[in-house]
């Protein structure tokens, strides 16, 4: 054909330039077809991969080829940022070498719409030989990686958006709905919070305040509530409600840290009827109450509020090198932070 007379396939014809608007709203429709029909999909299946993702231990470890691996990185960070350790694996490198991070204590969640690809059927011998579950996202719920599985989350046969059936759209789209799916059930069963969120967000603390110190941020000077041992209930409770962070140090004669004692602590005696609130505080406080240096990073400190043996405390003793209280640090100062 001469190369003047070729026509210029970028530009489209007049009755083309009219369907635009058309063609658009049928690639949106047929996808939003196809998550509703997801719903009946949800059932004793999904219950089953919920329960597996509740029991890792370790990270669930996502894989896929093409489309469905970038649908499977998106899965990992979904889960990752809503209070489940998650990472991509690419199946080609997997097969080279990084299937060394798996441990017995992981899941394997992989993403193939037809369920044969073989970059993704070349892992299943190394998972099982490390005992790890394999739950499966695919469209072919009777194919080789299906029966491979643990268990199976079967998308339906679907029509591609594109007129050829072709290019990977309402299958993608789907998968990664039910990824979201579950995502979310997994985080209102943990109970994931706002504040959850903004400790693992890169926004969060972890992000935005993974430079600062504890001195920077810390309660200190005459916001530091400080009371000496033989201090009363009543003169605690007071120092407790000035200072306003829902706790006191307690001290020796030399200035250095004795204890704490929590309006927790109080409500405590208040419920067991021991209301006597001119008993001395060193009778009630906490002994062993949980100190961070004043030059650990606040991330340290989020950690070790939340890592706490006895469960979740929402504030730490800042101590110098001889045991002397320097400040206090509350979990509401490192989410300020994380907020700006």
């Amino acid at each position: 054909m001469n190369r003047n007379t070729t026509p210029d396939l970028l530009t489209p014809t007049r009755a083309d330039s009219a369907r635009v608007a058309e063609w658009g709203r049928e690639v949106l429709e047929a996808e939003g077809r196809a998550i509703l029909g997801l719903k009946e999909r949800i059932g004793k299946e999904f219950e089953r991969a919920i329960q597996l993702l509740l029991e890792v231990q370790g990270q669930t470890l996502t894989s896929g080829v093409g489309k469905s691996g970038l649908v499977a990185k998106k899965i990992a960070a979904t889960l990752t940022s809503t209070g489940t350790p998650a990472t991509f694996v690419h199946p080609v490198d997997a097969i080279h070498g990084d299937l060394g991070i798996v441990t017995d204590k992981d899941l394997a969640l992989l993403l193939s719409k037809s369920g044969e690809t073989p970059e993704i059927l070349g892992l299943l011998p190394a998972f099982r030989r490390r005992g790890v579950p394999i739950l499966t996202i695919t469209g072919q719920p009777e194919s080789t990686l299906a029966r491979g599985s643990d268990c199976v989350l079967d998308l339906g046969r679907m029509r591609e958006a594109c007129p050829e059936d072709l290019v990977p759209t309402t299958s993608t789209t789907t998968a990664l709905a039910l990824g979201d799916a579950l995502a979310i059930v997994l985080l209102r069963m943990k109970g994931f919070s706002r504040e959850d969120f903004a400790f693992l967000h890169p926004g969060g603390v972890l992000g935005r305040t993974a430079l600062l110190r504890v001195s920077e941020l810390m309660h200190r000077g005459d916001a530091l509530p400080r009371v000496e041992e033989n201090a009363t209930l009543h003169e605690a409770l007071l120092e407790i409600l000035k200072k306003r962070l829902g706790m006191t140090t307690v001290v020796d004669a030399r200035g250095l840290l004795r204890g704490v004692l929590t309006d927790g602590d109080l409500k405590r005696i208040l419920l067991q009827g021991s209301a006597d609130l001119g008993r001395p505080v060193s009778q009630i406080m906490s002994t062993q109450p949980r100190t961070i240096e004043e030059g650990a990073l606040i991330a340290q400190a989020v950690r070790r509020m939340e890592e706490n043996e006895g469960g979740a405390i929402t504030s730490l003793v800042v101590v110098d090198g001889r045991g002397a209280p320097q400040g206090v640090i509350h979990v509401h100062d490192c989410l300020g932070a994380a907020r700006g």
